[in-house]
């Protein structure tokens, strides 16, 4: 008998209707003769309404209490799924995730798993049960509860999938797949019936906010075989897995675009050796991330080094340098806000030279500015105004006939 995990997000259990449906959806799998392991989120706004509550009590809430406070929020929806299971006659055991022996680092409020300890649940699997677990939380190895930051139920269901070896692992969502891009700012957005861990690790990185990289990642690593489907309408999701044909032969397969991006400039920083070291040693110590990278020499031997950032780590970024200006030794800092990312990506870039000309070419043609580029063998990525970023991806979107792809419904 396979194993098949399915993971349900918040809006999908938002209300007792929608968990009843949820409960149906995971019945049928069972009925098909699989052993069935659920994952699920808070429902609804949950999560948003618990960072409510600790606000009101403070506006720096200790990371070890707001993890025990947001786990609480899952709990929720793995009694109620649980319940409304064996309503319908599905014999149902709810697990959290410390109880599903979801193992983490020591890191609280965005901690990575380390290890999955599935014999609770495979002995309750082999006793007939359908398994619920709660997504987003684990347990350190001296038992410190900790949750895995944003979307870290898409990685719960990886890592429990992996564990278990199991068949597929269904990401069940509000949408019914990946799709070249956004549909709801880009016209002409279609769905693939497939896509490669690599192109959608890429797209997961630069926004496209269907999966969360880190399950991604965890997918690709361990081979698991992941469908991202519609959690209400009964049609065919979107497979990613190793290798894909590439529809249409079209060499892009992707636009993805993020709003809040700020470009951090310092100037003046000595030419040496350990310059570049000094500056992102000090931010990754800080826990802030840095995206596209420009270095530029200029007269006297120094340098200026431009790179991007999210808005939101803006002031820290600024602040934290300024602390060690003279340690690092540079001059003054700038920055520019109101930036945004937009990439293609596609593996078909790799064999296919003028991709980055022509996304280059159609972005000039109307007159969309690039601030900054990056790229890698699948994707390139311009940094542009943000009131540009609908159009840039709508134009991107058009050049390289993603609307080709055609859409399979069941």
């Amino acid at each position: 008998m396979g194993t098949i995990v399915i993971k349900f997000g918040g809006s999908s259990l938002s209300t007792p209707d929608k968990i009843k449906h949820a409960a149906q959806r995971v019945a049928e799998q069972k009925k098909n003769g699989k052993d069935v392991v659920v994952v699920v989120s808070a429902m609804g706004k949950t999560t948003d309404q618990l960072l409510g509550l600790a606000g009101q009590i403070t506006n720096e809430p200790a990371k070890r209490e707001m993890d025990m406070l947001l786990a609480t929020g899952e709990q929720v929806s793995i009694s109620l799924l649980s319940m409304a299971l064996t309503e319908i006659g599905m014999p149902a055991v709810s697990f959290t995730g410390w109880q599903a022996g979801i193992v983490t680092e020591k890191v609280h409020s965005n901690a990575r798993i380390i290890d999955v300890n599935t014999v609770q649940v495979q002995r309750k699997l082999n006793e007939g049960n359908i398994i619920v677990c709660a997504g987003f939380q684990g347990v350190t190895e001296d038992g410190e509860i900790t949750t895995l930051g944003r979307g870290g139920s898409d990685t719960t269901a990886v890592a429990l999938a992996a564990a278990l070896k199991a068949e597929r692992c269904l990401i069940c969502t509000d949408v019914t797949g990946v799709f070249t891009t956004d549909p709801r700012f880009v016209k002409g957005a279609r769905k693939l019936a497939s896509i490669s861990y690599d192109e959608m690790l890429e797209l997961a990185n630069l926004g496209a906010g269907v999966l969360h990289p880190r399950a991604v990642e965890f997918a690709k690593n361990y081979n698991v075989a992941l469908e991202v489907r519609s959690s209400t309408e009964n049609e065919e999701g979107t497979v990613i897995e190793e290798e894909v044909s590439m529809e249409q032969n079209l060499v892009v397969r992707g636009v993805a675009f993020e709003k809040d991006i700020t470009r951090l400039t310092v100037f003046g920083l000595k030419n040496e050796i350990t310059g570049l070291s000094s500056i992102f040693s000090v931010l990754a110590d800080n826990q802030i991330d840095v995206d596209i990278i420009i270095q530029s020499q200029t007269d006297g031997n120094k340098t200026n080094l431009s790179f991007s950032i999210d808005n939101k780590d803006r002031q820290a970024a600024v602040r934290v340098l300024e602390s060690h200006k003279e340690s690092i030794g540079f001059e003054n800092i700038e920055y520019e806000a109101g930036l945004a990312k937009v990439s293609i990506v596609g593996s078909g870039m790799v064999s296919n030279p003028g991709v980055a000309a022509k996304m280059f070419q159609v972005l000039a043609d109307e007159s969309i500015q690039i601030k900054m580029v990056s790229t890698s063998e699948i994707k390139v990525s311009a940094v542009v105004e943000e009131e540009k970023m609908t159009e840039a991806a709508q134009v991107l979107h058009d050049a390289f006939h993603l609307e080709l792809v055609e859409e399979k419904v069941q």
